[in-house]
């Protein structure tokens, strides 16, 4: 059986219970220390996810993860080619991911924008899709 902390233990018939009211608001408590999460319904499995994030938290931070994707498309003045690249790193000034999109067309048009993602419900998101 799995020792996830914040669990109860399974029951005697091997089910698995939900976690303690108590002890899921203890871990909201240390969650909301460091990320977003007011107004966010947590099911137990996010709570403990997020959890883990920011206790691990220092093991990603500064890190980047860089993703290229090119594309044909057309416009009144014939095809394109448009190139999008996404540079997601893992921010050092506090917890979460700063997200810059750099878009290149074939014709010298460029432009990036940046956003970062820093509420509870966008980093499981993000965990979710990268993983």
């Amino acid at each position: 059986m799995p020792d996830l902390g914040v669990w109860l233990d399974y029951a005697q018939d091997g089910q698995e219970r939900l976690m303690d009211r108590g002890k899921k608001k203890r871990l909201r408590d240390k969650i909301s220390e460091r990320i977003d999460i007011s107004s966010t319904r947590l099911s137990d499995d996010e709570a403990q996810e997020l959890s883990d994030f920011v206790d691990d938290y220092g093991s990603y931070a500064g890190t980047s993860t860089i993703r290229e994707h090119s594309w044909k498309d057309w416009s009144s003045d014939g095809y394109y080619r448009r190139t999008e690249t996404t540079t997601d790193t893992f921010m050092e000034d506090g917890v979460g991911i700063r997200r810059e999109t750099h878009v290149r067309d074939d014709d010298g048009t460029e432009w990036t924008d940046t956003d970062e993602i820093t509420d509870g419900r966008g980093i499981l998101k993000w965990l979710r899709e990268h993983r």
